[in-house]
This record gives C-alpha cells, structure tokens and sequence, in this order.
C-alpha cells in the first residue's frame, strides 16, 4: 500500500478528517475530532502509526518482527508503525479498520449520535 491508497483509503470512513497538526510533513487522520491514524509523508520507506488494542499490538510486534515495531513518538503500548511496502494491502485495511474502530469505541454517546447521522 503507497502512501495515497493509504490515504484514501482512511478518508473513506465515516466521519473521517485529514489535517497537519504537528507539521506541513505528518499526516493526521481523525474521526469526530480524535487521531486514530497518521503518517509522515516523507519518510522512506513509507510507515504509518495505528492506534492498537495493547494486547494485539505486541502479538503483531512479535509475528512481524521489525515490519511491526512500537509507535513512533507514540504511546507504546497503544499505537503500532507499520511499514507500508511490507505488508499486504487487505492486513493493512484490516489495521486501519481496528484503529478506527477503537477510536469510536471510546467516543461519547452524543459523538457516536453524530458520527451515525453523517
């Protein structure tokens, strides 16, 4: 997955907004307002960090040794970077869909109202 399927991909969901809160070269993606997805645009080879159920995140850490590897300035027993090139594209949705997934999880009764009227 390149860094505009990535992209694409992550702006299809529901409620999904893209910013640059950090710098003009991190890409941030939030629904109703909370990050569960970002990358940084010019680092090779292309990587992103995906929120992570903890538990999850160090199985996948240990089956993708060195593919998978704690969140980069991230919490690191919450986020994953996961380098783009190396994985297969439905295993990198699959990522995306759980981090998303946890986001809304935790939102608020009213933004979880929100997000299903949009």
């Amino acid at each position: 997955m390149n860094i505009e399927e990535f992209r694409t991909y992550c702006i299809s969901k529901k409620g999904v907004t893209e910013e640059f809160p950090f710098d003009e070269h991190t890409l941030v993606f939030k629904v109703m307002g909370k990050m569960f997805a970002l990358m940084a645009l010019e680092r090779k080879p292309p990587q992103a960090n995906l929120k992570c159920d903890s538990e999850k995140a160090v199985a996948l850490r240990e089956e993708y040794h060195g593919i998978i590897i704690p969140g980069y300035h991230m919490s690191k027993k919450h986020w994953n970077t996961i380098y783009l090139e190396n994985l297969p594209l439905g295993f990198i949705s699959e990522q995306i869909d759980h981090s998303y997934a946890l986001v809304v999880n935790g939102l608020t009764k009213k933004l979880k109202a929100e997000l299903e009227n949009l």
